[in-house]
């Protein structure tokens, strides 16, 4: 870990004084790993902390535990990921890492979980193989996944008339399995794939990316990146003019981007969530609380949502084994307690790690439907969650048996 890294920890813990002890009973040390500062600090970054830092206060005294958060900025670096991982656990005693966007950062992290035998959560993390071919015992996969979001904007999108498709795909394991997952679902509902252009994460210009989607001819422009990627590709994309003519499936559109990136540009986009913060009182007051602690003054979006019930479970969990150098052990209570939250409800965590929970189909707003900046979505449908999230029997994930 390097000194950047360890300042970041340190900010986090600076944040988080006061932890509650129960007597007797070892604190459960929970790590958050994320980006920090690059382009997904706003969709997970220090709200993450803050998100599960909410729950700690919420649910740690309530339920006789401690708890301490620290928290690292992986860079979006596989390396770096599984080096804070080694010292978090070796060096710093951390019983469980959390949050973990970016896909190929999340997979090598739980490679280096699986071995030591510690239990890893993922929020922000999304490609589907979590569960899947690459799944691990010790991994619980809580938010989205990229067949949840490919299957249900594939699906609904061609079924109402949008049949071809190009895909503008971050190049890295996230976006591939998001623009693979969506074709399978478009060309399962009779439509087609026209093409893909591949971008570097953190690209500034995706001018050609754009201009190879309108000269396709395709119906609908699947974005399939997140965080400034996507609202740098919206952007540009309104600039183009490429909508009306052609409609964006913006796959990870969240709350924290939509004031910057306006109505304006985002109106009439699909958003396939199961978190908004206006759903009701529940997801109100949580947003309130949030924001008030956030040094930006945001909204929680779908993630930082996922890091509040994730941990809110996980200090059930621990409450009653009051053991988490065990990883398997603790997922394994993870999965045989059902799961109930202010703020996804009820749900549970199935045998491969993925927490089952309703998605909401969402339309952002016209300029003139909002009351204010933050009041963006409105709902379109509702997803049963056995519809929204792959089947076990599809997943091959290893550990399970046929």
């Amino acid at each position: 870990m390097n000194r950047r890294e360890l300042l970041l920890s340190g900010a986090a813990l600076a944040l988080t004084p006061g932890f509650a002890r129960a007597a007797g009973v070892k604190p459960i040390k929970i790590g958050v790993m994320n980006d920090m500062s690059g382009v997904y600090s706003d969709d997970q970054g220090i709200g993450s902390v803050i998100a599960a830092q909410l729950a700690v206060d919420d649910y740690a005294a309530k339920l006789g535990v401690g708890a301490e958060i620290v928290s690292a900025d992986h860079q979006q670096k596989p390396d770096v990921g599984a080096a804070i991982a080694r010292k978090w656990f070796d060096e710093d005693h951390v019983d469980v890492i959390m949050d973990l966007p970016n896909s190929a950062v999340a997979l090598a992290v739980v490679a280096v979980a699986t071995a030591k035998n510690k239990a890893v959560i993922g929020s922000g993390a999304g490609s589907s193989i979590l569960t899947g071919a690459k799944c691990s015992p010790i991994f619980i996969h809580w938010t989205y996944d990229t067949y949840e979001l490919g299957h249900a904007f594939g699906k609904t999108m061609t079924a109402a008339g949008g049949k071809k498709w190009f895909f503008i795909t971050a190049d890295y394991a996230f976006g591939k399995d998001l623009a693979g997952n969506c074709a399978a679902a478009v060309k399962a509902a009779g439509g087609s794939v026209l093409g893909e252009a591949r971008h570097p994460l953190g690209a500034s210009d995706f001018s050609s990316f754009l201009l190879q989607a309108q000269s396709s001819g395709a119906d609908v422009v699947g974005l399939a990146n997140a965080g400034a990627d996507l609202y740098t590709t919206m952007k540009q994309a309104h600039e183009f003019g490429l909508t009306p003519k052609q409609k964006l499936a913006c796959f990870v559109l969240n709350m924290t981007g939509i004031p910057a990136l306006g109505l304006e540009v985002a109106q009439g986009s699909n958003v396939a969530t199961p978190f908004y913060w206006d759903f009701n009182d529940g997801t109100r007051a949580f947003a309130k609380r949030y924001q008030g602690k956030h040094p930006k003054k945001m909204m929680p979006n779908d993630m930082h949502a996922g890091m509040y019930a994730a941990t809110a479970h996980l200090l059930k969990n621990y409450a009653q084994t009051k053991d988490a150098e065990d990883g398997l052990k603790l997922v394994n209570a993870m999965k045989a307690m059902p799961t109930d939250d202010p703020l996804f409800g009820k749900g549970r965590i199935r045998e491969d790690g993925r927490h089952l929970h309703p998605v909401y189909l969402m339309e952002v707003k016209s300029p003139a439907e909002s009351k204010n900046k933050w009041d963006a979505f409105k709902m379109v449908s509702t997803i049963a969650a056995n519809d929204a999230f792959r089947p076990l029997s599809e997943g091959h994930c290893p550990f399970i048996k046929a």
